[in-house]
């Protein structure tokens, strides 16, 4: 039996946690340490895309860096270790990584926690034990992402150590493919059952070939940025960019949306002179001084009033359980073009809010997307959308649902155009709608409201008092 040594019981390992909601990989985007540096609770060691946002990973222990497991550039499967530190007094490098979690443990604690966010916390980081023993923060740490990551397959049972070992995306892949992971033979690092094993015992003789893990990469040795295969292509002619992080989730999304759901378009043209003159007053307002004032806002308004009048719009499909699910809140998603791509962050509530908490948090929302800020928190659980194109100076567009929505608005650009007011042909500001709809959750009748009000409340927006 191979005895450890004093300094390698004192090597935390620290692995990729899943930083979204049943996430399965993450790109390192840059490295703030390096072999030698020491690190304390809660420093950010790293910031990593995944397939929602770029997030900043904290250390959860004092230590010095020993080793960086992967460059810049890389993408790593979540529970993989991607830094290894020296701890004086340390555990051993690998705590078992609990399947399940008890039910009185899923309970989140009273703050935000740091991993899901973008920021560290001010107060210093505590890990609850488990009873009767503490337990390593690694080991905390991978819990948590355990939690996460099952929380929408199953609720969590008691701990079973004899289980196979396998990330909780692969378990639930073997569930739906009703794989016993007893019979599987492992072909992953230490034992752990991979998503390629789980197809293999399905049908052996198509078994995808296992996907070869990147060589770890010596702690002196770091690039800034991977090595790429040889061009076999005129490069002078065509550039090709791999798609990853964002882009990736963007693109699988719309796809998803676009061949699941039954989209309807419907459009209005709407003369919103009377709006542009509303938002030039609040600009003057006492109140709105210092917030985001602008047309987006009172379109967002007329929208949730529009919402209020006909809350069967604000719904979900829930293809499993066959069952229509109303929501009695509206998160209000603003798609955002980022320099990282498409990101539809969501303001939560936004049904409870008055027009100066509404034009704050849709400010807040818009700075933290164009920093690269937005956390997988801030895109997670939107129930209608707005995406702005008039921006860009073109009329209006037929918009793609964001998945698990079931309606989103497009605004055109506002114009000065000739139009008929009070029996005369005078100039107006006049812009068109155009709201896209799952036809499996909502009629004409019913999307036809819903855009008829918004219209009405940007022609006459009096009518946020009256019907708001």
């Amino acid at each position: 039996m191979t005895t450890m040594t004093e300094a390698e019981a004192s090597v935390r390992e620290f692995k990729m946690p899943d930083v979204g909601e049943g996430l399965t990989e993450a790109e390192i985007l840059k490295w703030y340490v390096q072999p030698g540096d020491t690190v304390t609770d809660g420093q950010v060691v790293c910031e990593v895309e995944t397939a929602k946002a770029a997030v900043e990973l904290p250390i959860p222990y004092d230590g010095v860096v020993r080793e960086l497991r992967f460059p810049e550039g890389t993408t790593v499967d979540v529970g993989t270790s991607i830094i290894a530190v020296d701890v004086a007094g340390g555990a051993p490098t690998e705590a078992p990584v609990p399947e399940e979690i008890p039910a009185e443990e899923t309970k989140p604690p009273a703050r935000t926690p740091v991993l899901v966010g973008y920021g560290v916390a001010t107060s210093s980081t505590k890990r609850r034990p488990r009873k009767g023993a503490e337990i390593p923060a690694q080991e905390v740490v991978s819990a948590v992402a355990a939690v996460q990551a099952e929380l929408n397959g199953h609720a969590a049972g008691p701990v079973v150590e004899s289980r196979p070992l396998a990330k909780p995306p692969v378990r639930k892949l073997a569930k739906d493919l009703g794989v016993d992971l007893a019979t599987v033979t492992p072909s992953g690092p230490d034992g752990v059952i991979t998503r390629e094993d789980v197809h293999a015992a399905v049908a052996p003789a198509q078994a995808p070939a296992p996907v070869r893990a990147p060589e770890p990469v010596a702690p002196s040795s770091v690039p800034s940025a991977p090595s790429l295969p040889s061009a076999t292509y005129d490069t002078t002619r065509e550039t090709r960019i791999p798609v990853k992080g964002v882009r990736k989730a963007t693109a699988a999304a719309m796809v998803g949306s676009a061949f699941t759901a039954p989209h309807v378009t419907e459009f209005v043209t709407v003369d919103v002179t009377r709006t542009m003159k509303l938002v030039e007053e609040l600009k003057q307002d006492k109140e709105m001084q210092g917030l985001r004032v602008n047309p987006l806002l009172l379109i967002a308004k007329a929208l949730l009033v529009a919402i209020k009048r006909n809350p069967d719009i604000n719904a979900s499909w829930d293809e499993a359980a066959q069952e229509i699910v109303l929501k009695h809140y509206v998160n209000l998603g603003i798609a955002a073009a980022t320099p990282r791509g498409l990101l539809v962050p969501n303001i939560k509530d936004a049904h409870a809010k008055t027009l100066p908490q509404l034009a704050q948090s849709l400010g807040e929302l818009v700075s933290t997307a164009r920093d690269g800020k937005t956390s997988p928190t801030a895109m997670q659980g939107g129930t209608v959308t707005i995406t702005n194109v008039g921006v860009f100076g073109v009329d209006t567009g037929t918009p793609i649902l964001n998945p698990g929505e079931s309606a989103i608005l497009a605004i055109g650009s506002i114009k000065l155009q000739p139009w008929v007011h009070k029996g005369k042909v005078k100039p107006r500001q006049v812009t068109t709608l155009a709201l896209s709809f799952d036809h499996r959750l909502v009629d004409g009748e019913l999307g036809s409201k819903v855009l008829a009000d918004v219209a009405a409340v940007l022609e006459q927006p009096k009518r946020l008092i009256t019907w708001g």
